[in-house]
C-alpha cells in the first residue's frame, strides 16, 4: 500500500512539472552520471580502469582531504545523489561537510554537515523512505532534489574529522540541457545551531533571504536540556516570515508536533512530507522533517523562519522546577475550560489563587537545523557553515 502512494505521488510530480515518463523534454541535450568511475560522466570514458571491469567504485577519505565529485560547465539539472561511507557515526557526519555550487560562483549555495543534508536530524541515521531523502536500509544516503544550473555546478565533500573514513562511494546523476531554462530557482540548504539562548527567543533556522523563492522545508534535531526533566518541549509554533512580514509573520502554526502533521506529543515515524526520525526520552533527543512539496510556499521579496523554543506541563511541576532555579517562563494556562494568557493577563504561578492545569512556558535547549529553498540566484548573504568543534560537541 505504501509504495502504491509513492507512485501515486510521483506520477503527480511528473504531472505537475508538465512532462511524462514515456516522453523526452525538449531542452535535454544528454543524460549521464559522475562517479569514481567516470569523474563528471564523460562520454566513452567509463569503467575504464581493471580493463572494464569494476576497478574503482570507491575512494578512501583521509583527515582533512576535500573531493571534488562534479565540475560541470554549461547548463544542467542535477536529478539524484547517491552515497554511502564506512563510518556513518554522528560525529563522522557532522565532520564531514557537503558543499555545492552555482554557475562559477565562489560561496556555495549548499554548506552543511552531509549527515544533516540528507534529512537526518542530530545526524543520527535511520530507515527512511521520503519524498525528497531515502536510506532504505540504514547504510546509504540518496538525495532526490531537482538542483538546475545555468553555467555550471560544481559538488565538493571535505573530511573535517581527525580520523579517515575508510570507504566513500558515490554517484550523481544528472541531465545537460541544451540552453538553461530562465525561469529555473537555484537550489540552498543552510545548516545552523543555537545551544542555548535567552528565554523567548526564538530559533531562527533560516535567517532573512533577499529575493524570490521557494521555502522547500527544513529537518530539525533537538537535544533538551536535562533541568527540565521530563516535561514537554514541542509546544512552540513554527513562523515563517516573507513579503513585508515585520515583527509578526503571516505564516504561523499551532505547535512542533501540529507541524510535522502529528498531535500530542511525538514518537517515530516517517511519512512522504513529514516525519519524526528519533524520540529518544531517555537522552533527551529528538529530530524531525517537514517538506513543503504538496503545500508549496513562495515568497517574492524575502524571507525567514523560526520556532519557538516552548514546552508544556502542570502548575506543582512547573513550581518544583522553578524553585530548583531551572530558567523557564510561563505564558499560559489551561485550566479546565478557561485559558489564562499570562502575558496579557500577569499572574505570579506562585499565588495561592493561581489555577492548577497545563502550563505553556519559555524554555531553551540545543537546538540544530538545515533548511532546504530554492533562490533566484545562485548565492545569498547566509554565515558559513560553524566550525567541526562547533557542530559536533
Amino acid at each position: 500500500m505504501r509504495h502504491y502512494f509513492v507512485l501515486i505521488s510521483l506520477a503527480f510530480t511528473f504531472f505537475l512539472q508538465g512532462q511524462s515518463l514515456h516522453q523526452i523534454p525538449k531542452n535535454v541535450k544528454r543524460s549521464s552520471i559522475s562517479s569514481f568511475e567516470n569523474f563528471n560522466g564523460v562520454i566513452n570514458n567509463g569503467g575504464k580502469i581493471n580493463k572494464g571491469a569494476k576497478g574503482h567504485a570507491f575512494e578512501e577519505f583521509k583527515a582533512g582531504e576535500t573531493k571534488t565529485l562534479l565540475d560541470l560547465k554549461g547548463p544542467g539539472i542535477i536529478q539524484r545523489m547517491w552515497f554511502t561511507v564506512r563510518d556513518r557515526s554522528p560525529e563522522m557526519l557532522r565532520a564531514m561537510r557537503l558543499r555545492m555550487y552555482w554557475d562559477g560562483q565562489s560561496k556555495p549555495a549548499v554548506d552543511v554537515p552531509f549527515g544533516d543534508f540528507f534529512g537526518f536530524g542530530l545526524a543520527k541515521v535511520v530507515r527512511m523512505e521520503t519524498a525528497l531523502f531515502a536510506n532504505p536500509e540504514g547504510r546509504s544516503f540518496n538525495c532526490f532534489i531537482s538542483m538546475p544550473f545555468k553555467t555550471g555546478a560544481k559538488i565538493t565533500i571535505t573530511n573535517e574529522s581527525e580520523l579517515a573514513n575508510e570507504m566513500i562511494f558515490y554517484d550523481i546523476d544528472f541531465v545537460e540541457l541544451k540552453k538553461p531554462e530562465p525561469d529555473a530557482l537555484y537550489f540552498h540548504a543552510f545548516w545552523t545551531r543555537q545551544k542555548s539562548s535567552e528565554l523567548g527567543k526564538d530559533f531562527e533556522f533560516l535567517p532573512r533571504i533577499e529575493g524570490k523563492g521557494r521555502y522547500l522545508g527544513l529537518n530539525m534535531g533537538i537535544k533538551t536540556d536535562a533541568c527540565y526533566e521530563n516535561t514537554g518541549w514541542c509546544e512552540g509554533e513554527v513562523k515563517l516570515y516573507m513579503d513585508g512580514d515585520a515583527q509578526y509573520p503571516s505564516y504561523v502554526g499551532t505547535g512542533t508536533e501540529d507541524y510535522i502533521g502529528t498531535a500530542w506529543g511525538l514518537g517515530v515515524y516517517t511519512n512522504l512530507y513529514q516525519g519524526c526520525t528519533v524520540a529518544n526520552d531517555s537522552t533527551r533527543e529528538y529530530a524531525f522533517y517537514r517538506f513543503h512539496v504538496p503545500d508549496q510556499v513562495f515568497f517574492f521579496q524575502h524571507f525567514s523562519g523560526a520556532i519557538q523554543q516552548m514546552g508544556g506541563e502542570m502548575r506543582d511541576y512547573i513550581r518544583r522546577l522553578l524553585t530548583n532555579n531551572a530558567p523557564l517562563k510561563p505564558i499560559m494556562v489551561l485550566a479546565g475550560d478557561k485559558t489564562i494568557r499570562l502575558l496579557d493577563q500577569p499572574k505570579d504561578i506562585f499565588d495561592a489563587g493561581f489555577p492548577d492545569g497545563w502550563v505553556n512556558f519559555y524554555r531553551r535547549d540545543d537546538y540544530s537545523s538545515t533548511a532546504y529553498f530554492y533562490m533566484d540566484r545562485p548565492t545569498t548573504s547566509l554565515p558559513a557553515l560553524p566550525g567541526v568543534k562547533e557542530r559536533i560537541n
